[in-house]
């Protein structure tokens, strides 16, 4: 009996075995389907489906870079013992590599299926649970940074010159990996105060409003109050506005100014992404 591709795929997507291994099954059946199932699940082919409904909650983060395009991954699996296997490892980073290789942005058939085949080798759940692209001009540079031997958080920055010839130089470059660094320790939210969704500022303001009058503090002086805590928010929330990672005293954007002064040229935080294993999206 031919076997056709579509028989193969639908075995596939049942059992989450390898497409070879189900084409294997399929035509040792002789093309009965039930038989088939029954074969991958004697040879343990059937990973991924006995596995679908256990959760990934743990996981590793993948960043690559090239030229004027990056890439954040997160892939996800149920051990921390399987985000530290090889494999799982090498799969997360080809598969950040295949996303700009064919320009993707989002996750599509081949991805899943890389997925799924890498399950059945590895014998646990596994998801791609999400990417983001990052583009850059000629006047930016990336610099990325995964956190400790575990992966768990990581992140990519672009840092911008106004004169490209000043991200040859070694103290740019060397901001430009300390604001990964610190992107990855603190989790901004926002670059700076001009990126805050107006609906979360109005928000904001009218929590901190509601605040300050429950203090019972007379009306003349509540708008004071209130931008006081909005100016302490935003240094919390927004990347430019944080304690850099290397010296907490001095802000993000006050460290870039410094660097420009001796750069002479306008060096400033353009853009970034941070993920964290498991963390709400």
């Amino acid at each position: 009996m031919a076997i056709t591709a579509a028989d193969v795929k639908k075995l596939r997507d049942k059992t989450g075995a390898g497409m070879m291994d189900c084409k294997n099954a399929l035509t040792e059946a002789n093309g009965d389907f039930a038989k088939a199932e029954r074969i991958l699940k004697e040879l343990g082919k059937a990973a991924a489906a006995k596995r679908s409904g256990r959760a990934t909650n743990e996981g590793r983060i993948f960043a690559q870079t090239r030229d004027n395009e990056g890439v954040l991954l997160e892939l996800a699996c149920e051990t921390d013992f399987v985000s530290r296997n090889e494999t799982f490892v090498e799969l997360g980073n080809s598969l950040a590599r295949d996303v700009l290789d064919r320009n993707l942005s989002a996750v599509d058939e081949q991805l899943e299926t890389r997925v799924k085949d890498t399950i059945s080798t590895i014998k646990e759940n596994m998801s791609l649970r999400r990417f983001e692209r990052i583009s850059k001009q000629d006047n930016e540079i990336f610099a990325s940074y995964i956190h400790g031997d575990s992966g768990r958080l990581g992140g990519i920055v672009k840092i911008q010159a106004e004169d490209p010839a000043a991200l040859e130089r070694q103290d740019v470059k060397d901001f430009a990996f300390d604001c990964a660094l610190h992107v990855v320790a603190f989790r901004p939210l926002t670059l700076s105060e001009s990126t805050v969704d107006p609906a979360y500022m109005q928000e904001q303001k009218e929590i901190f409003m509601q605040q300050a009058k429950n203090l019972g503090k007379p009306e003349k002086v509540l708008e004071g109050i209130v931008q006081g805590k909005l100016r302490k928010h935003m240094a919390e929330i927004c990347f430019v506005d944080q304690g850099f990672v290397k010296d907490e005293k001095k802000s993000v954007g006050a460290v870039a100014k410094e660097l420009s002064r001796e750069a002479g040229t306008t060096i400033t935080v353009s853009g970034f992404l941070v993920y964290a294993v498991g963390e709400e999206v």
